[in-house]
């Protein structure tokens, strides 16, 4: 049956460990969730390549950092956690506000700057929240002395429940970074801290910026987990485990997806000029998330070629779907009032926020 558990093996190559013993390499899954693993990367995939497209047709302007390559990370983890952990991310953040509970077309509109956006049109590609999702942040590396206190906050209250965090290779040399390990391994906090290693930071190769780039070893006094981030069930299987350790209240891991972006660093990136068209290709045909996942389901029985086609189709209509209706939002109309509004809890605000001069007062209507 579709929701009936079964065993499979994972490759040899899913991880390595520091200081740690491996995770088991056998989930168990059932042929539901894998047709849904597969349908939440495809619709990712889909969506990135729609904000692609309406980037280019200059519908949407200004920063806009794309994850095409890398959907295995932000479905994996949402596969293994419960909807009551928590989730913090970098700036390359639409996947993960999508698997956290976003729809495509509030994700979309905010990269629209359409009122009926996932942060109401004001934040765009870099500051999606959603309930359980603390963004998309803009500064390099600051997300992670947050999700250290999301962490914090679950251990203070004696919640079971896992703070996620992720941060690029190229934030991996931050300060925060650091000084977050040393917090949370003081005080034992409930830190899935995790590196999505996509081998460049901008146009910088790891090995140019890190002196050390097993990213996983980072932690020194922390114990780390480096998955093969290019396999969905591997990066499920390692946060499944990193949850099992916080709760019998081990502390903090340092998990290391080893993934790969197809795109450039943001949108005004080629992203061919640091390395070779052959590179990208070669990563895309050999070692692609949806592809690979895809192979496994064939070759499981899980579904048929003809079934895959159908969720791909699904998929694409879905999101064609979304993205019109976003198109179609209206945009946020140019008053004063919406400058300052959603700053407070509704209910709670001031009767005014100050302005950029002393005298420069606004004047909330309650």
């Amino acid at each position: 049956s579709e929701t009936e558990p079964f065993q499979v093996t994972l490759s040899d190559e899913s991880f390595e460990t520091y200081e740690l013993d491996p995770p088991p390499y056998t989930l168990n899954v059932t042929k539901k969730e894998l047709k849904q693993m597969y349908y939440d990367m495809v619709v990712v995939r889909q969506m990135e390549m729609a904000a692609d497209r309406l980037y280019k047709e200059k519908k949407i302007r200004g920063f806009c950092h794309l994850s095409v390559g890398q959907e295995a990370v932000a479905v994996g983890i949402e596969h293994a956690i419960e909807r009551a952990d928590d989730v913090i991310t970098s700036y390359r953040c639409h996947g993960f506000a999508y698997m956290r509970g976003g729809t495509v077309r509030s994700i979309i509109g905010e990269l629209l700057g359409r009122r009926g956006g996932i942060a109401y049109g004001k934040g765009g590609s870099m500051h999606m929240f959603t309930k359980g999702f603390y963004g998309g942040n803009g500064i390099v590396g600051a997300q992670v002395a947050v999700g250290a206190g999301l962490a914090f906050a679950h251990k203070y209250t004696g919640r079971k429940n896992a703070s996620i965090i992720l941060y690029g290779d190229g934030a991996s040399n931050q300060g925060q970074v650091f000084e977050s390990f040393n917090m949370a391994k003081l005080w034992n906090l409930p830190a899935l801290f995790g590196c999505e290693n996509n081998k460049y930071g901008m146009g910088t190769s790891a090995a140019r910026s890190s002196a050390l780039t097993d990213y996983y070893k980072r932690g020194q006094y922390i114990p780390g987990l480096k998955v093969n981030g290019m396999d969905v069930l591997a990066v499920k299987a390692a946060v499944a485990y990193g949850k099992q350790w916080t709760n019998n209240d081990n502390g903090p891991l340092v998990l290391e997806y080893v993934t790969y972006r197809y795109g450039g660093h943001s949108m005004s990136d080629p992203g061919t000029t640091y390395r070779t068209r052959e590179e990208i290709q070669r990563m895309r045909s050999t070692n692609d998330p949806i592809a690979g996942l895809k192979q496994h389901i064939l070759e499981w029985g899980v579904a048929s070629e003809e079934e895959l086609k159908n969720l791909d189709k699904e998929a694409r209509a879905y999101v064609n779907e979304e993205v019109a209706a976003a198109e179609a939002m209206p945009p946020p109309e140019a008053n004063q009032q919406i400058l300052f509004e959603d700053i407070y809890v509704k209910g709670t605000e001031p009767d005014f926020i100050r302005g950029r001069t002393p005298d420069e007062l606004f004047y909330f209507k309650h």
